[in-house]
């Protein structure tokens, strides 16, 4: 059995309604084992047969969609893919500030790989206050200023690096810690 920690986009905002035990009831009738999450934010780890990220997000997605009724973008990591993107998060804003962010260090975690022209488009979405920096299937968001204050926003980012879903770096730490 494989481990997978998933992500799910735009939940729990309107009526896209997806509350924890719900989520919860929904994996573990499907089979899954090992299912746990982690607030009620979408996130998810699972045990499955499957190996292929690919293979897991399109069936988990399928199964939000029979679920709830409406899609649910999913974005999935293998334990030691996550614990990465989280390792070199400090190294990213040292590397793009010199230092850490003054307000927060959010990360907004892509389906696939951006390429070299999607991470270099992402870069040109900075703003005064505002750093952007992608790598892999990883956005960080460096933040000078409040992230209420920041201009950059999530559908104009999405237009650019793609389909994506957003975490505080403090929030991806803890799924480090529980789940990698």
């Amino acid at each position: 059995m494989a481990t997978h920690l998933g992500f799910l986009r735009a939940v729990n905002i309107g009526k896209r309604q997806y509350k924890t035990a719900d989520l919860r009831a929904a994996l573990e009738g499907a089979g899954y084992g090992g299912v746990e999450t982690y607030i009620q934010t979408g996130n998810i780890r699972i045990d499955s047969p499957l190996r292929s990220r690919a293979k897991v997000e399109a069936e988990l997605e399928a199964l939000f969609l029979a679920d709830r009724g409406f899609e649910v973008t999913t974005m999935v990591f293998a334990p030691a893919e996550l614990a990465a993107v989280v390792d070199e998060a400090d190294e990213v804003a040292t590397g793009a500030l010199g230092r850490a962010p003054e307000y927060a260090h959010y990360v907004s975690l892509l389906k696939e790989p951006a390429t070299a022209a999607v991470a270099r488009a992402g870069a040109e979405l900075s703003l005064p206050g505002e750093t952007v920096v992608v790598r892999g299937r990883a956005v960080h968001l460096l933040y000078d200023v409040a992230f209420g204050q920041g201009k950059l926003s999530n559908p104009k980012l999405e237009r650019t690096v793609g389909p994506a879903t957003n975490r505080s770096l403090k929030v991806l730490r803890e799924i480090v810690a529980r789940w990698c």
